[in-house]
């Protein structure tokens, strides 16, 4: 649209500053009088407000991107979540019904097609009104309304304190003037329509509910294009007072105002007599829908939900300040695509609440995080507990008990049997074999017993008191394979392999695979022995992503649950890519696996699979902590049930309604992984996972393990002796 100039305001020639000098006198007057600014402030401004003042105010709308709520997609498309401070859907203005655009023109400036940004006419009228009546009127056209809401909307975007912005109802002069001029400027770049559209997008209409899409979801459940007469009134009428004329907290007060509205309405030609006569005998007619923000209101993945604002929030990719970044996503418009797999969520959710209800007496946790090989996706996350806080009710709780405490979670839990595998692969990098006699016998590593540690300050370390590990069943030292030692979860033949082995390496094997302890956030070391049975805290997400290195031939691919972050502009952000490495070969992997499919296959799954699958079991002194860990070559999934208030003893206590004299891995966690894998494993590739190697002599076939038993851990005891 062509500028326009204004003769009012043109300064370029010394007589036009004087016009302009008293013109600008003048209108502090008629602004005081007609625009509610108080007397005291106009006495001690106007004087002081002359020409330099009012050049030097800005000419020029800076106009921010609209406050857009963001959303978190799952792989299918389907939104999980939505954050906002401002909820709000801007849409065109042919978007928007006319009786919408009707009814607000004729409420808030019924001459808005007719004057150039500030209406002299309509500030007299006002003036008028409030220097012969006890109320009060305004007179601010919907363009200095639309001018107010961008300044705030900058200020908001800019992370300015709520304290610092200048809200309608304290502005002073100066606040007006600068709104005046910048309504001005706004008339001349923008056509009528243009601000009509900004405007409408802009207004807050009550609580978190800007612009009227938002507006007309929120209360109407419709679209703002659908928007009837009564229905446009009655919003067109909130702006005034949001809080005030809320339909949901003051029916009466908003129905007084939405009449009112029509009666405008009514007043400019709107709507004719017999349309008016209709409207006003109606009900308000609410179907409000409520529109929450965060995770909280998410209706399924809340914590995988929590884990990815704990991405944005954590990643200077979205901002240098924590602040810029918490802007950016409650205001940004964000598109966060994921990978979370709804099928697998949906299964997720399903079992662990099965296994172990919500509001069970025993207030145990459960839960699942599947993981994808080859790529480190986080397919599903989910647990027995609701997400939310509320000290009344113990089945509700904000830890993610898949994660680490810096991703919302917890200090992980002992891992028990499941780090054994660890020692294995140690073992078999070290040249040795799955079909090497260990001396499971052995019980007492005295105080002298060195143990060789290449990364501690003497290469060896020793254990106060000396260190003696315990088996579950006493039958079970004796001499034996290191392959029979890992299929039945021996603590004696795992630490009897650590004994000839050196720590550091077996350590360096968790480093390897992502294995931190969770507790300190850093690498597992070799400061004593008993890590190897699981005596430190780990997460169920890192031994799933760990597993799912021995699905994928020894390759290790990083966790990763942002695919792409675009914003409201269409801008991209940087997200981690797919980050895989070969740290373990592919036979020791194989041979490995040797091991661990027949734990997952015969033990755990009975048969129940048809598809490879492999995995180990876990369970920590007491039970407060159980595990089964289990993969297919297309996803890897750890099950975790225990304690998370503590480390207490579980024997004994009822769980779901039974109770178990000795609990273990194959009371809950193994039930709990078979369930869940049944459901989902045919929706990722399951393939083989390579030959182990054979003993020399012996058929491909050879198997030192039984083919049955019981599918929890013989050994499974970690004799935590820290």
């Amino acid at each position: 649209m062509a500028s326009r100039k204004s003769p009012f305001f043109n300064t370029a020639t010394t007589l036009g500053k004087i016009v302009a000098f008293f013109g600008v006198s003048a209108l502090c007057g008629v602004l005081a009088a007609g625009m509610l600014v108080p007397a005291a402030s106009v006495a001690g401004s106007t004087a002081a407000i002359g020409m330099d003042f009012f050049d030097a105010l800005p000419a020029e709308l800076k106009q921010e991107p609209l406050s857009q709520p963001s959303k978190v997609v799952a792989k299918d498309g389907t939104t999980l979540a939505t954050f906002y401070a401002e909820n709000r859907t801007p849409v065109e203005l042919d978007e928007i019904s006319k009786d919408m655009q009707n009814a607000i023109v004729s409420i808030e400036d019924e001459r808005f097609y007719e004057h150039n940004g500030v209406d002299l006419r309509g500030i007299a009228r006002a003036a008028a009104h409030n220097f012969t009546s006890s109320s009060q009127q305004g007179a601010s056209t919907l363009t200095q309304q639309y001018v107010n809401n961008v300044l705030i909307n900058a200020k908001f975007l800019s992370g300015a304190d709520k304290s610092d912005i200048t809200y309608s109802g304290t502005k002073d002069l100066a606040d007006k003037l600068r709104e005046a001029k910048l309504a001005i400027s706004v008339e001349k770049e923008f056509t009528k329509k243009e601000i009509l559209q900004g405007y409408l997008n802009l207004v807050l209409f009550s609580g978190t509910n800007y612009g009227v899409e938002a507006a007309a979801e929120r209360y109407f459940s419709v679209h703002a294009k659908d928007l009837n007469i009564q229905q446009s009134a009655m919003l067109a009428g909130m702006v005034q007072r949001p809080n005030t004329f809320d339909p949901i907290k003051n029916p009466d007060l908003t129905l007084k105002r939405r009449n009112t509205v029509l009666g405008a309405m009514l007043k400019t030609d709107s709507i004719t007599k017999k349309e008016y006569d209709k409207a006003v005998k109606t009900k308000l007619g609410l179907k409000p829908k409520d529109v929450k923000s965060g995770c909280v209101a998410a209706k399924s993945a809340n914590y995988f939900c929590d884990y990815v604002s704990h991405e944005i929030m954590k990643d200077p990719a979205f901002g240098k300040t924590k602040k810029e970044r918490e802007t950016l996503l409650y205001r940004g418009g964000l598109t966060i695509k994921t990978t979370l797999d709804p099928r697998l969520q949906k299964e997720a959710e399903k079992e662990t609440t099965k296994t172990i209800p919500a509001d069970d007496s025993s207030n145990m946790g459960s839960a699942i995080v599947t993981v994808e090989p080859g790529t480190g996706n986080i397919l599903a996350m989910a647990q027995n507990k609701k997400y939310g806080s509320d000290p009344d009710d113990s089945s509700y709780t904000t830890y993610n008990l898949t994660a680490g405490r810096s991703m919302g979670g917890t200090n992980g839990f002992q891992g028990g049997s499941t780090m054994k595998p660890y020692t294995a692969i140690a073992w078999l990098e070290d040249g040795r074999h799955m079909w090497d006699k260990v001396n499971a016998q052995r019980r007492l590593y005295d105080a002298n017993f060195h143990w060789k540690a290449s990364c501690m300050p003497k290469g060896y370390v020793t254990v106060d008191g000396g260190y003696e590990p315990k088996n579950f069943d006493a039958g079970f030292r004796k001499p034996m394979t290191a392959d029979y030692g890992l299929y039945w979860s021996i603590n004696t033949a795992t630490v009897n392999e650590a004994s000839q082995l050196d720590l550091c390496k077996i350590a360096d094997v968790t480093e390897r695979v992502g294995l931190l302890n969770a507790a300190t956030g850093k690498p597992i070391t070799g400061a004593n022995p008993s890590f190897v049975i699981g005596a430190d805290p780990i997460t169920p997400l890192a031994q799933a992503t760990a597993f799912a290195t021995f699905a994928n031939k020894g390759e290790y691919c990083k966790n990763r649950a942002l695919t792409s972050v675009t914003d409201a502009a269409g801008n991209s952000y940087k997200v981690p890519g797919e980050s895989c490495e070969q740290v373990i070969d592919e036979q020791v992997i194989a041979n490995l696996n040797g091991t661990l499919k027949r734990i997952a296959g015969t033990r755990v799954a009975n048969g129940t699979i048809d598809k490879p699958i492999a995995g180990k079991t876990g369970t920590n002194n007491t039970a407060s902590s159980t595990w089964f860990v289990g993969y297919s070559t297309g996803m890897a999934t750890a099950a975790w049930t225990g304690r998370f208030d503590g480390n207490a003893q579980i024997k004994g206590v009822e769980i779901n309604g039974k109770r178990y004299s000795n609990p273990d891995s194959s009371t809950l966690a193994a039930p709990l992984w078979l369930e869940y894998t049944k459901d989902v494993i045919d929706y990722y590739p399951a393939k083989g996972f390579g030959s182990k190697d054979s003993k020399p002599g012996k058929s491909p076939d050879h198997s030192d393990s039984p083919d049955n038993g019981p599918a929890g851990d013989a050994g499974d005891d970690n004799n935590d002796d820290d």
